[in-house]
């Protein structure tokens, strides 16, 4: 089984072009709304560390963002609770998928949570910033100060692109990033 870990900006397209491959795909973002909505435990961590924000179960993503809007330690806090049980998560998806001839690691913090391995094939999703821009300002409950908060936990992007073994240029539109994938998977068989 080969890895295969998507890097990127922050809205730049990188689960788009992570569910594009066709081959099981291990999506952070997805896991931790889970653990939001199902881990009773998560919640009762998050209100020992954090009880001013964290006082109903299922986690609302509105005291989420209250908690890392009032200090920016509270992120840190937050993700060093969450971030166990991702990795957990990803051990059992990929003890699944141990069969498979690749896997996709979508996880915005691969390389500065060190959870990339040294074989592991690591692809940067290139988007134009204007573009990426006008996607995020159309996510619901999009918010500059915390878009900030999160650029400022992430390693410099030139140096993802430089740590990269292949990019790809999102530019949006389905035909491209196929056949970007394609001439990546012909190269890495």
């Amino acid at each position: 089984m080969k890895r295969i870990g998507i890097l990127g900006d922050i809205g730049s397209g990188k689960s788009y072009v992570a569910k594009s491959f066709g081959y099981p795909v291990f999506s952070a973002d997805a896991e931790v709304s889970n653990i939001y909505k199902k881990e009773e435990k998560i919640f009762k961590k998050l209100n020992k560390v954090l009880p001013k924000y964290f006082q109903t179960f299922p986690i609302n993503k509105k005291e989420i963002i209250r908690a890392i809007l009032a200090n920016k330690r509270n992120l840190r806090k937050i993700t060093k609770i969450i971030h166990f049980y991702i990795r957990k998560k990803m051990h059992i998806f990929l003890k699944k998928n141990k069969r498979q001839k690749f896997v996709i690691l979508d996880i915005p913090l691969l390389l500065e949570n060190k959870i990339n391995k040294k074989n592991d094939v690591l692809i940067y999703v290139q988007s134009n910033k204007s573009d990426v821009l006008v996607r995020l300002k159309k996510r619901k409950n999009f918010n500059i100060k915390l878009y900030n908060h999160f650029k400022n936990i992430q390693l410099p992007l030139d140096l993802k692109k430089k740590k990269s073994d292949f990019i790809i240029k999102n530019n949006f539109t389905k035909n491209s990033v196929r056949k970007s994938i394609k001439k990546i998977l012909n190269k890495i068989l």
